[in-house]
């Protein structure tokens, strides 16, 4: 898989057997009730599919996290080929690094926050053994239970244009004007429409932007409900997108912001 695709999903939370409910009852995951064992003692568990595959994981926040300033959230992971040389050229970009490079059986990562603030990681992963050519599947633009958009709100646009494509080999060829709120900037990478790229709304909270990931269903409408009956927030829609699908932005108990996309369903 070429560098600079989105290759893991993690879920920052205060309880992952809360999580685990919500999003079963909105997605359709299954987050088991016992963490992964990790090197580094954390609570850490994986998000299943309904095929047997990986939506990414659950990270539970310690109390550490949270007096450094950790809140629940969704982060992605973009994938490089060495964590040390793109955090080396990020930084000299204007980027800060937030939790320093971390070597794990599946690869080494590392939290960074691009130059307007908003955080993300990278990894080199290590393939499984047996599979030297494996690739990620948890972005698929089609496929329910699987992230089907990424979406970029940014306090700067040109500037995060200019830092994604150049560390990232973001492409942007097509440009959606929406009026008041600026231009929608398709994010393009190896031939695969990624997500988008825009100017952070004047009313969103916060000077940093944030990414914001939607999750496939096959039901708009019904995940919305369970959305709702399960403590979640709707914040923006139900609302039509183009190619036919709808779109919902929430969150979830714990405030962590998300999206679902499909068919709006009844």
């Amino acid at each position: 898989m070429s560098t600079g695709r989105f290759i893991w999903y993690e879920l920052m939370t205060l309880d992952p057997d809360a999580a685990a409910r919500f999003y079963g009852a909105v997605v359709g995951w299954k987050i088991p009730a016992q963490a992964a064992p990790l090197p580094n003692g954390q609570d850490y568990r994986m998000i299943m599919r309904g095929d047997g595959g990986s939506a990414g994981g659950v990270l539970r926040l310690s109390q550490d996290m949270l007096k450094h300033g950790a809140q629940p959230c969704w982060l992605g992971y973009l994938h490089v080929a060495d964590v040390d040389a793109a955090l080396q050229a990020m930084v000299a970009d204007g980027a800060r690094v937030l939790l320093p490079r971390m070597d794990l059986p599946v690869g080494t990562i590392a939290m960074v926050a691009d130059p307007m603030g908003t955080p993300f990681y990278v990894m080199a992963p290590i393939p499984p053994p047996g599979k030297p050519e494996a690739k990620s599947d948890v972005f698929d633009m089609k496929e329910p239970q699987r992230i089907r958009w990424n979406e970029l709100g940014s306090p700067d646009l040109a500037r995060a244009k200019a830092f994604y494509a150049k560390h990232f080999h973001f492409q942007f060829n097509d440009v959606m004007p929406m009026g008041p709120m600026g231009d929608y900037c398709f994010i393009d990478h190896d031939g695969v429409r990624l997500g988008a790229i825009m100017q952070q709304p004047a009313s969103s909270p916060g000077p940093t932007g944030t990414w914001l990931f939607y999750f496939g269903v096959p039901s708009v409408a019904e995940a919305q409900r369970a959305i709702v009956a399960n403590g979640g927030k709707v914040l923006e829609g139900p609302h039509e997108v183009p190619g036919g699908d709808w779109i919902v932005v929430a969150t979830d108990p714990a405030g962590a912001a998300f999206g679902i996309v499909g068919r709006k369903g009844e």
